[in-house]
């Protein structure tokens, strides 16, 4: 054993090593550019990330769960996945200084899997909301959530794919959340509801989940902030609810296949693929092998297209519908009703 003062010892330690130079020092600095960016981005929103816990209602009493939420506005209203609030009216959050405040459930829509809670108190520090429609894959983003309760954890990656869905239930009613952020930034059981942030510093996405083995090893999923989610972030702050209409269609994939689009004469539109019987999609005449090609007078893409069309006011509205069916365009009207109603 080593006896000698540990001065000794480190005084004997070898020295650090020089700069280096050419390519190499050019791999330093762009680490360094790197590094700073990331932490940059965790100082500046980490006190914008609070851990959030709630005692579920169970059959056999309360079960103790919890999440993530990003601040979004000074009076302390806080954006978070629906799942990670499913069953409570409130809880509480807690910041990465310490500072612990009850949260009642503002809202919440399962079916985009977001929702709102709001903390007693004010000047709440803020995050500010982007833009994922500006996401490209290989972009730098920072993961920030409370994983396993170990507030303000900071993991980054890269966007790794975009436009990623998967689907989820609400009643009997599924519904297929588009647009998803996928990242290969670790998350982890706590995540959920934290933030997906951007080289700016901007909240680019909500982690919702990790698909395969987890433990950091899945691929993460992040619902993307974007204008259909600003709009049910601002129904939930002012009704508690998205009040969200229904066609009853199942679309096919995008774009149009080939044979699709050679025979409509066009590339984008959604395929019909089933029409749910009694459902304003039938009762307004749409058909299976139609090809909805406009809603309300917009064209139609894609199922996104039809989904962000239901999202406000289209409960109980006559909307014009345009059809390509076999050959000939068909103008249509449909009564969107309200869904789970």
């Amino acid at each position: 054993m080593d006896l000698r003062p540990i001065d000794a010892i480190l005084d004997g330690a070898p020295e650090a090593p020089g700069p280096v130079a050419g390519g190499e020092a050019g791999e330093a600095a762009a680490l360094d550019a790197y590094s700073h960016v990331v932490t940059r981005v965790a100082d500046a929103l980490s006190p914008s990330v609070a851990n959030l816990r709630v005692a579920r209602r169970v059959r056999r009493g309360v079960a103790e769960g919890g999440g993530s939420g990003v601040v979004i506005s000074p009076d302390g209203f806080i954006l978070t996945s629906a799942h990670v609030v499913a069953e409570t009216d409130g809880g509480s959050a807690t910041f990465v200084d310490g500072h612990e405040t009850p949260v009642d459930v503002v809202g919440a829509d399962p079916l985009s899997d977001l929702a709102v809670v709001r903390a007693i108190g004010e000047d709440f520090h803020a995050a500010t909301l982007g833009d994922a429609s500006a996401l490209r894959v290989g972009q730098l983003v920072v993961a920030i959530g409370n994983p396993f309760g170990f507030s303000g954890t900071v993991t980054a990656g890269v966007v790794s794919a975009l436009g990623r869905s998967f689907t989820t239930m609400s009643g009997q009613v599924s519904r297929v959340i588009e647009n998803v952020i996928q990242t290969d930034a670790a998350l982890h059981p706590g995540n959920s509801g934290g933030a997906l942030v951007d080289a700016s510093g901007r909240v680019v996405g909500i982690n919702t989940a990790v698909v395969g083995p987890g433990m950091g090893q899945g691929l993460g999923l992040a619902v993307p902030i974007n204008a259909t989610t600003r709009s049910i972030i601002g129904a939930l702050i002012r009704d508690g609810r998205v009040r969200r209409a229904y066609l009853g269609i199942v679309g096919g994939p995008r774009p149009l296949p080939p044979r699709v689009a050679r025979a409509v004469g066009r590339e984008q539109g959604v395929e019909i693929l089933e029409v749910v019987p009694d459902s304003p999609a039938a009762l307004g005449g749409i058909r299976p092998a139609d090809v909805l090609l406009d809603l309300d007078g917009v064209a139609v893409s894609g199922v996104e297209d039809v989904q962000r069309a239901m999202v406000g006011e289209a409960v109980g509205r006559p909307i014009a519908a345009r059809v390509a069916r076999r050959g000939d365009l068909v103008d249509l009207v449909v009564m969107p009703a309200e869904l789970g109603h």
